[in-house]
């Protein structure tokens, strides 16, 4: 009997998912389940899968594999799309890729996923399948099933006595969390006329109820990356978690947006990133002391690029690994120290220091800056302009 892969989260949907592509294509199931740091049970969904028929279900903490691997190129490369700092998109290319390993393992000809038909994730999970390991085929079971609506899906449960899992769900909110950040979904939010309720906010706090006294962090970034926080040295998992809780409590990192997406229509959509926003904030704040001024305007424009490879399912190409080296490259420098003050949702550098400084107080370079340099460069500086202004008058 062919085995397939199923990407498994303890959903509806991917629970139902085992049962029906036994009934469907006549699979032996093999689930996989990875912690992103989405505070996943990983014990409890292995249990879940068991009972809803999987012949095995493998489970993965992949958190540190998660910074080291994706994380961290998009942090050097302060990647964004539009402005979202791309944590659900981030997290697909790894799934593609551990669904790809296990298919290799157990010898599967087949993976499958549960992602919407409107949305984007259907399009990143084939795209990186495909350029890992063409030869895989791949099952989406709800373009295919005739289950449409959450009560069909919850009544063919019943029907074959599987309970109904907890999803991560509260009240009609639907949450989508890893370490890089969350994304919120509900019916309600699909109404952009409408603010978004506070109560779908789970991971900051409202500005207006945050602490009235402002709190100072200082991260401490080593080649691009963070390494320390508030004096101590910590590994990144732990650093991400410890970060989050500290903006998370002054309301910072709410993103409320009309999203362009990749599958041709505009969305509304509603995310959390604390700790990412703090150190996109931190790390731009080091960049503008270490590195020149033609560098950032590049690092700039291959930021928006970077942001698209990852939106638009685009992690394993050549492109990538390219911009990745280049960024390698730029952040052997950015080394230092940056403190960022939290307050009322905000998150603003105060204060920098780095060994690599590209920065001059003025006294410092007041010999390589005289009067006479200074008179010099203008004139220089002003020729093509005086040649312009002497056609103008011919």
């Amino acid at each position: 009997m062919a085995k397939c892969i199923l990407a498994f989260s303890g959903s509806l949907e991917t629970l139902i998912a085992i049962p029906w592509l036994k009934e469907h294509h006549d699979f032996d199931v093999i689930t996989l389940s990875v912690n992103l740091g989405g505070n996943t049970d990983l014990e409890v969904l292995g249990e879940q899968a068991l009972m809803a028929g999987a012949v095995a279900a493998r489970v993965e903490d992949m958190q540190d594999a998660y910074f080291k691997d994706f994380i961290s190129p998009v942090l050097r490369s302060l990647a964004h799309y539009e402005t979202y700092l791309l944590a659900a998109a981030l997290a697909r290319p790894l799934v593609a890729r551990e669904l790809v390993r296990v298919a290799l393992e157990e010898g599967a000809t087949h993976v499958a996923h549960c992602s919407s038909v409107r949305g984007n994730d259907q399009v990143r999970l084939h795209a990186a399948i495909t350029a890992l390991a063409p030869h895989l085929k791949i099952v989406t079971p709800p373009r295919e099933w005739e289950l449409h609506t959450p009560e069909q899906r919850e009544q063919y449960a019943r029907n074959r006595r599987l309970p109904l899992p907890t999803r991560k769900v509260q009240g009609a909110y639907k949450y989508d969390l890893n370490l890089w950040g969350q994304s919120i979904k509900c019916a309600v939010l699909d109404d952009p006329s409408k603010p978004p309720p506070e109560e779908c906010y789970t991971l900051s706090r409202n500005p207006v109820d945050a602490p009235n006294e402002p709190e100072d962090v200082a991260i401490e970034f080593k080649g691009g990356l963070p390494v320390g926080l508030n004096g101590k040295r910590m590994a990144c998992v732990p650093l991400m978690e410890q970060l989050n809780a500290l903006a998370g409590k002054h309301g910072i990192g709410r993103a409320d947006l009309i999203e362009d997406r990749l599958v041709g229509f505009k969305s509304h959509e509603v995310y959390e990133a604390p700790s990412a926003t703090v150190l996109y904030v931190a790390k731009r704040g080091l960049e503008q002391m270490t590195l020149s001024r033609e560098t950032l305007q590049v690092r700039e424009g291959l930021s928006v690029a970077y942001g698209r490879c990852v939106y638009n399912g685009q992690w394993f190409s050549d492109l990538r690994e390219a911009l990745d080296a280049f960024y390698e490259r730029i952040n052997q420098n950015v080394t230092g120290i940056v403190t960022v003050r939290l307050y009322k949702g905000n998150a603003t550098v105060v204060a920098r220091s780095s060994e690599f400084s590209l920065y001059q107080a003025p006294a410092a370079g007041a010999d390589d800056f005289s009067e006479g340099a200074a008179q010099g460069f203008i004139k220089v500086w002003s020729m093509p302009l005086t040649a312009e202004a002497r056609r103008k008058k011919s």
